[in-house]
């Protein structure tokens, strides 16, 4: 019995460490990792009614969100991201945006020149 136990601690120790290395470095062949500036279109703004879970950025007023439209090489991508009550105020459908994205969450969204 006493041996049993003895193995219990070296067995969860193992099981962290390859937990550890299989959720190592994220594959290159996702393109979506890493900073990238896109110029974008709003094509539409989105507000869910505030709750007692609504907590991204806003507490209890609600999650804002925006769609941006760009063109990537032959295809057009949308992508609905969370935003500021500040940005959603400041920019309205039809607006040219440049908008910069690390590992695909929204940090910057600026008017494009």
């Amino acid at each position: 019995m006493k041996r049993a136990r003895s193995f219990v601690p070296v067995l969860l120790g193992t099981a962290l460490i390859l937990t550890a290395c299989s959720s190592g470095a994220p594959k290159k062949s996702d393109s979506g990792l890493g900073v990238r500036t896109l110029d974008c279109v709003v094509e539409s703004r989105e507000h869910d009614a505030g709750s007692s879970t609504s907590s991204y950025r806003g507490g209890g007023t609600g999650d804002y969100y925006m769609v941006f439209v760009t063109r990537e090489g032959q295809a057009t991508s949308r992508y609905r991201l969370p935003v500021t009550v500040r940005q959603y105020q400041r920019f309205q459908e039809g607006d040219r945006v440049r908008i910069t994205l690390n590992n695909n969450i929204l940090t910057n969204i600026q008017p494009a020149d």
